[in-house]
């Protein structure tokens, strides 16, 4: 199934195959606590952006690129190694971190929200 999302202007749009997530997560990172976004994770060949105003920012490790849109400023989505639970990485594995709330027709305020302590483990 495919959904689709877009940032508040529009200027960043996206199509992921994969169903409405059930439950999404949030990351206590210093970068993603600012940010406030809650991810739906899927594999990179399934997540097409269509990204006419697409800005990244990489911190730290530089492992990870937070995109957003660079008219309105909404956390758009980030392509991260595919961290465990642990904080463990095979080195190769990424993933996409879509920010739910931009789904269309999807109301993140009623997924399950898991809380990943982001802060301690990278």
């Amino acid at each position: 199934m495919a959904i689709t999302g877009r940032c508040h202007c529009g200027g960043v749009t996206f199509t992921a195959e994969m169903l409405p997530p059930i439950s999404l997560t949030a990351c206590t990172c210093s970068y993603c606590a600012a940010r406030g976004a809650l991810y739906a994770y899927l594999a990179p060949d399934a997540f097409v952006p269509d990204a006419k105003t697409d800005a990244v920012y990489r911190w730290n490790t530089r492992l990870v690129e937070h995109h957003f849109c660079a008219a309105c400023g909404c956390a758009t989505w980030s392509d991260s190694p595919a961290f465990a639970r642990d904080g463990a990485w095979d080195g190769v594995t990424r993933r996409i971190g879509l920010n739910a709330r931009l789904i269309d027709d999807y109301d993140a305020g009623k997924a399950i929200v898991e809380t990943i302590d982001g802060r301690n483990l990278w």
